[in-house]
């Protein structure tokens, strides 16, 4: 399944639904990605929290394997930011907390995003649409905003709800761009372990 559709603002929202294309989900996913015109280098991630343990334990297990010599390359963004980024745990929803793992190039853009708005949207679909558990990763990237997620079977009302909770993550991420306007979303004091390696042209295969 393959679905483009056009913003009011022209940008374009591509949605797929296939077999997987990340090992850490088993069968099939729904994959989504919005151009949101947003500052390059600002990069967020909200994920499942067990999931981030999981891509935790394997990305530890690749980068101290010697054999692994390109791990760094071999791995995706999702899982390389867990080493490169520092987590936001201080937020102001119990729901997001004991369920999300939050993180970003800073945790100040990490905590602009996903406050308001997006907590509420991801806490209420913590109860019903994201069940503990269920792969899920939502992220900004290359200026464009990505939805992952484990989906067995597609339904209209399930793919509906996803698109409203990546249209709220797009405008909060507008938001955390504009603010930023041409500065670099990346700290000047700190550096980090690994750079992003060539783009994840998933969704345009």
């Amino acid at each position: 399944m393959l679905l483009e559709i056009k913003r009011d603002d022209g940008a374009t929202v591509r949605i797929e639904w296939g077999k997987a294309q990340r090992t850490y989900i088993d069968g099939f996913e729904l994959r989504m990605r919005c151009e949101a015109r947003l500052h390059p280098d600002l990069q967020l991630m909200v994920l499942d929290l067990e999931l981030m343990e999981q891509l935790e334990k394997a990305v530890f297990e690749a980068y101290t394997d010697t054999l692994r010599t390109r791990a760094d390359t071999d791995t995706p963004e999702e899982m390389r930011w867990l080493v490169m980024f520092p987590k936001y745990t201080q937020s102001s929803s119990k729901l997001v907390r004991q369920q999300f793992g939050i993180l970003g190039v800073t945790r100040e853009l990490a905590a602009a995003w996903v406050e308001g708005r997006l907590s509420e949207a991801l806490a209420q679909s913590s109860q019903d649409l994201l069940p503990v558990g269920r792969p899920f990763v939502l992220m900004t990237l290359r200026g464009n905003v990505y939805l992952r997620t484990a989906l067995t079977e597609p339904t209209l009302a399930e793919v509906q709800t996803l698109c409203r909770l990546l249209e709220i993550a797009v405008e909060s991420a507008q938001r955390v761009s504009a603010a930023l306007g041409d500065h670099s979303p990346w700290p000047t004091t700190s550096s980090v372990a690994f750079q992003g390696g060539p783009p994840d042209e998933d969704l345009e295969r």
